[in-house]
């Protein structure tokens, strides 16, 4: 019995770190910090709602616990606003995202991220820890103007400075079978570089309307599904010519890997360009996917990684061509991605749906 009422006092504990806040709407930010605000309202995490995200929904729709009209499983990091998340997380509870309840469609909010105050490891999840005290937001900018609205606190979160303030949702989610379904990088390591320093590069505009900055980090998050145009410097790509052949070197700087999401694919085009007329060699497909029973399935579901080409963190990876190259040629090369592998479109439903079907080209090369 006291074991068990251990359990119940955690696991209440843990949820009201992150359940037991009232956060103020994004839109109060829009007024002394627009540029940000304009950012982050285009941005995936304002967006992270089954009803705000196709490709998140088409998951969702299949997911048992939404068939049974039971718990929103994905709130803990899409709607971790949501003022009945407790009961998203709470087996046999029944809780499911509204569109028309204003903390459920908040996403990942900015009171929310500013008000990290530590995050628990843990083997599943991570869990973010929220702090009490409403409007009273961690921030970076050691010299700053007070603000009429909310008070700052520059000091006493190694989070924001070390950039590790995304690893609560970031960093891996295992399923029930142990099968890490995503993963930045499970140990938590950031060597050397660090999501924020990466994802939420310094652009040009002030931070606010108080304090005139010549930049502010990026809002926008740049990632596969916008701006992936700011990550291209960490991917390098190179050619090598031989005699009868020539490769293609594909060197990944980042500390994870080139895409993380089991649903994505990326593809390597070449082509070559000779006398004015173009040939179009294989595409080199890199993905990760995982399954049960030898067969692709999905993420609830699977226990094993059947496949894994994708280019990892650190690697260098070199393809092939079995290509005789003559002394005027041109190479050029695309290195893109799909967000959903097009061999699943059709499964979940999202052929006609832009984002999924797109093939969005993220680095070009020529040689």
């Amino acid at each position: 019995m006291k074991t068990l009422l251990f359990i119940f006092v955690l696991t209440i504990s843990t949820y009201a770190n992150n359940t037991m806040h009232n956060f103020a709407p994004s839109t109060d930010c829009k007024e002394c910090h627009a540029t940000i605000y304009n950012e982050f309202s285009n941005s995936v995490h304002h967006h992270s709602t089954p009803q705000k995200d196709p490709i998140h929904k088409a998951v969702w729709d299949k997911h048992p616990q939404k068939n049974k009209k039971g718990q929103y499983v994905c709130g803990k990091c899409h709607t971790p606003t949501a003022d009945n998340l407790d009961a998203m997380l709470t087996k046999g509870q029944k809780a499911l995202p509204d569109a028309n309840n204003t903390t459920h469609q908040a996403g990942i909010s900015c009171a929310y991220c500013h008000r990290i105050e530590s995050i628990e490891l843990h083997k599943k999840s991570n869990t973010n820890i929220i702090a009490k005290e409403e409007k009273n937001y961690f921030g970076t900018l050691t010299e700053h103007v007070e603000s009429p609205y909310h008070k700052i606190k520059t000091s006493g979160n190694e989070l924001m400075k070390n950039g590790n303030v995304c690893i609560g949702c970031h960093s891996h989610k295992m399923n029930k079978w142990g099968l890490n379904v995503c993963s930045t990088n499970i140990d938590n390591e950031m060597d050397g570089t660090n999501c924020v320093s990466c994802h939420m590069p310094k652009v040009k505009g002030s931070v606010s309307e108080f304090k005139d900055t010549k930049v502010h980090a990026f809002h926008g998050f740049a990632g596969v599904h916008n701006h992936s145009e700011m990550l291209a410097k960490y991917i390098n790509i190179s050619l090598e010519k031989n005699k009868n052949s020539f490769s293609i070197t594909i060197q990944n700087h980042s500390s994870h890997a080139l895409l993380l999401h089991p649903l994505r694919l990326a593809v390597l085009k070449v082509e070559v360009v000779r006398a004015n007329k173009k040939i179009q060699l294989k595409d080199t497909l890199f993905a990760r996917v995982i399954g049960k029973d030898g067969k692709p399935a999905m993420p609830w579901v699977a226990d094993t990684t059947i496949k894994n080409t994708m280019i990892q963190g650190g690697e260098k990876r070199v393809i092939e061509y079995t290509f005789t190259l003559e002394k005027d040629d041109t190479i050029d090369t695309i290195l893109g991605y799909y967000l959903v592998n097009p061999k699943v479109v059709q499964s979940l439903n999202l052929q006609d749906d832009n984002s999924s079907t797109k093939f969005y080209e993220f680095k070009k090369s020529s040689f």
